[in-house]
C-alpha cells in the first residue's frame, strides 16, 4: 500500500434539512446538523469524512460544538504532518485523548477514504484487505428503513405501506412506553410476515420486564437497545426472560464492550455504527469477533449524508453483516444531498456500493457552503 502524508485537515459544520423529520424516544431535529472532515494530502487527494454528532447531546454526548473544539485543538494538530501507512494507525495515534468517538469517527473515515484514492481502491475493498480473503464486498448492502414515533397507528401503517411499495423488506418501529405493544399488533395485523424489529432507544427500565415479554408474540427480528444507554448487566438479565433477541446499539462503544456483553449473554444481536464506536479500524475489530461468535450483525444509521451513507453502504457489504442494515436510500433523508450521485433502492432491498475509488461519491461544493451558511445563521455563537 502507498502511504500518505496528511497535509491540512478542513472543517464543515453543517445543517442540512430533513425530508422528514424522525422522532424517538428521545427527542427530534429538523435538520441533520454534523461536521464534515476534509483531509488533504501532500500529493492533493482530497478525502472525505462525516463526524455524525446532533445539535443537542441526545443520543450521545458529542455535539457539533464539542467536535470543532476537539478537532482543532486536540486531534488535527496530532495529525497534520503524519505520514500513515494505513487507516488503521489513526486509534494509535489518538488514543491520548479519550471518547469522543464520533468526532474520531469523522476524522479517521477521511484518513480511509484518502487512503484508498491513493491507492485507487474502493473503500470496501480497501477494508476488504484487512480482512480473510473470503470477506470481499457482496457489492450490494442489504437494507431496511427506520420510522419514527408517529401520532397514531394508522399513521404508521400509512407510512409502513409506501415503504413497503418502494420496496424496503424490513421495517424498524421506534417505540417507548404507551407506544409499544398497541403498535406492534395493529402493523402485524396488515403485515404479518414483514421483517419487524422495534427500536427502544433505552426508553425502559428491568422493571418493564413483563410489559416487555408481550412484544414475543410479534415474531419480532429483535428488540434494540431497551435498557440504559450505557448498561450491559441489567441487559444480561432481560435478555434470558425474552424470546426475542435484544439488540444493543449504545451500549457497545468499542471491541471490549461486545466481548463483555457476549460472555454475560446480554446481546442476540449487534447495531454496528461506525460513528459511535470511533470508526471502521474498531468496525473492523467488531466484525471479526460477530463473524467468530456467530452474532447476527447489521450496520445502523446516524442520518448522515452521502459522505457517511457512502462509507456505511460500503461496509454493509460484507458478507459478514447478516441482516438488513438501517442505510436507507438518499430520497428518504435529503433532497438534494450534498453528494452525488444519490444512493437509489433497488428492487431486492439494496443499496449498490458505488464503484468509484474511495467512497465513490462525489461532494458538490456549492451544496456543502450551502450546508455550512446555514449552520452558521442558525448557530451563530457556536463556533
Amino acid at each position: 500500500m502507498t502511504p500518505i502524508t496528511i497535509e491540512r485537515i478542513d472543517l464543515h459544520p453543517i445543517a442540512l434539512p430533513f425530508v422528514e423529520i424522525l422522532r424517538t424516544s428521545f427527542g427530534q431535529d429538523p435538520f441533520k446538523a454534523g461536521v464534515i472532515v476534509q483531509v488533504t494530502t501532500t500529493d492533493g487527494v482530497v478525502g472525505w469524512g462525516e463526524a455524525s454528532v446532533e445539535m443537542n447531546p441526545g443520543y450521545g454526548a458529542e455535539t457539533v460544538g464539542t467536535t470543532q473544539h476537539v478537532l482543532k485543538n486536540f486531534l488535527i494538530p496530532t495529525l497534520v504532518g503524519k505520514t500513515l501507512n494505513d487507516a488503521t494507525e489513526v486509534p494509535a495515534l489518538v488514543r491520548s485523548v479519550r471518547g469522543n468517538h464520533h468526532t474520531k469517527a469523522g476524522l479517521e473515515a477521511a484518513i480511509w477514504d484518502a487512503a484508498a484514492k491513493t491507492n485507487h481502491m474502493r473503500l470496501v475493498d480497501y477494508f476488504a484487505s484487512f480482512l480473510p480473503a473470503e470477506h470481499r464486498s457482496r457489492g450490494q448492502a442489504v437494507v431496511g428503513v427506520s420510522i419514527g414515533i408517529q401520532p397514531s397507528v394508522e399513521d404508521t401503517l400509512a407510512i409502513i405501506r409506501k415503504r413497503v411499495g418502494q420496496g424496503y423488506q424490513r421495517i424498524k418501529l421506534k417505540i417507548e412506553p404507551g407506544w409499544d405493544i398497541a403498535l406492534a399488533e395493529g402493523v402485524r395485523a396488515e403485515f404479518p410476515d414483514t421483517m419487524l424489529m422495534l427500536d427502544a432507544n433505552s426508553a425502559y427500565t428491568l422493571v418493564d420486564a413483563e410489559h416487555l415479554k408481550q412484544l414475543d408474540r410479534f415474531n419480532l427480528i429483535m428488540i434494540e437497545q431497551p435498557l440504559r444507554d450505557d448498561d450491559i448487566y441489567e441487559h444480561s438479565k432481560l435478555q434470558p426472560q425474552l424470546k426475542t433477541p435484544i439488540c444493543l446499539d449504545e451500549s457497545i462503544k468499542s471491541a471490549n464492550d461486545l466481548r463483555l456483553a457476549i460472555e454475560l449473554g446480554a446481546i442476540g444481536v449487534l447495531n454496528l455504527k461506525p460513528a459511535r464506536v470511533g470508526g471502521f479500524s474498531e468496525c473492523l475489530e467488531i466484525y471479526r469477533i460477530c463473524v467468530e461468535h456467530l452474532l447476527p450483525l447489521w450496520v445502523g444509521g446516524m442520518l448522515e449524508t452521502g459522505i457517511g451513507r457512502a462509507a456505511n453502504v460500503s461496509f454493509a457489504s460484507l458478507p459478514g453483516i447478516t441482516l438488513p442494515s438501517d442505510i436507507s436510500a438518499t430520497d428518504r433523508y435529503f433532497d438534494p444531498d450534498i453528494t452525488e450521485p444519490p444512493f437509489v433502492l433497488n428492487p431486492d432491498s439494496t443499496l449498490t456500493v458505488p464503484s468509484g475509488e474511495g467512497i465513490g461519491v462525489e461532494v458538490i461544493p456549492e451544496r456543502l457552503a450551502e450546508a455550512t451558511q446555514r449552520w452558521a445563521e442558525l448557530n451563530p455563537y457556536v463556533d
